[in-house]
């Protein structure tokens, strides 16, 4: 007997290397303006077609998942459904890595992947404006997280830039195992000075890992401070990135908790995540690269 048919594919780790906070809107929402990228790790979803819509979940992270009928992937699946006649569902199943509620679009990433397996499950086209439209109604991260890789995103996630190229960034990715609410975090932001403009054509093909780095440090998070604010914690977790040696840039993704920090080598980035895992065995910690497909 064969076996069944089944697709994968990644759903890696978003991470804000800026994100500046540019206003409320008449809506509730808060405008944005965000240089977005994704770490060479992540979750990982497949898809068994046929059936009843299901979700199963394991994995590290996978108690912290929720219930299965209110997960992303799910919502984005029903999202789908409802913009393509007769589309075939089936059996997810959620290889859960990736802290939750982290700051690194973990869920908004898994219901990308979802889109993407139902797409090609269905031979719907990756650039199928449908799949965009199922992607914004799930959830505000979501596009960005539908063709991975580093994009100015805009107004409250759904306005994207064309993709940018970012050398790859050895990086470590820190989280202390504490949850801060986006909500909250944005109750807490005020309006500071006028950020620095941001320039997305400074990063062409030609951009090294240096330039980038520069041009990174000229921006930061706004959403740090009220985070902090709210959770202590984070500022221990930046202070200890800063202290590692080779560290060039460290600040906070998303609303939090999880940081991160920047290195000049790959070498530079194992050797501190070592380092922090060894200090702080509590807290997730993890080497990778930034950047994007």
């Amino acid at each position: 007997m064969d076996a069944p048919e089944r697709f994968t594919d990644a759903a890696p780790a978003k991470v804000n290397l800026t994100l500046s906070v540019l206003g409320r809107r008449p809506d509730g929402y808060h405008d944005l303006e965000s240089l977005v990228a994704f770490a060479a790790l992540g979750d990982e979803l497949s898809l068994t077609p046929g059936g009843e819509l299901a979700l199963t979940v394991s994995g590290p992270s996978a108690a912290q998942a929720g219930n299965a009928a209110d997960n992303l992937v799910v919502k984005a699946a029903l999202g789908l459904a409802a913009r393509v006649p007769e589309l075939r569902l089936g059996t997810f199943h959620l290889d859960k890595r990736l802290p939750v509620a982290a700051g690194l679009g973990g869920g908004s990433a898994d219901a990308a992947a979802a889109l993407r397996l139902l797409a090609r499950a269905n031979g719907v086209a990756v650039y199928d404006a449908r799949l965009f439209e199922a992607a914004r109604a799930t959830g505000a991260d979501v596009p960005v997280c539908l063709d991975p890789r580093p994009r100015l995103m805009r107004g409250i996630g759904d306005v994207l830039s064309a993709p940018l190229t970012l050398p790859p960034l050895p990086a470590v990715l820190v989280n202390p195992g504490v949850a801060v609410a986006t909500k909250s975090v944005f109750v807490r932001w005020t309006p500071a000075a006028a950020p620095a403009a941001f320039d997305p054509s400074k990063f062409g093909a030609s951009v090294s890992r240096d330039e980038c780095l520069q041009l990174l440090a000229l921006h930061g998070n706004d959403l740090e401070a009220p985070a902090i604010a709210l959770e202590p914690t984070i500022a221990e977790v930046l202070a200890a990135l800063r202290a590692l040696p080779g560290c060039r840039l460290a600040r906070m993704s998303g609303s939090g908790a999880t940081c991160f920090a920047l290195f000049a080598s790959a070498a530079a980035a194992i050797e501190g995540a070592q380092t922090l895992s060894a200090a702080h065995p509590q807290w997730w910690v993890r080497a990778t690269a930034l950047g994007g497909a």
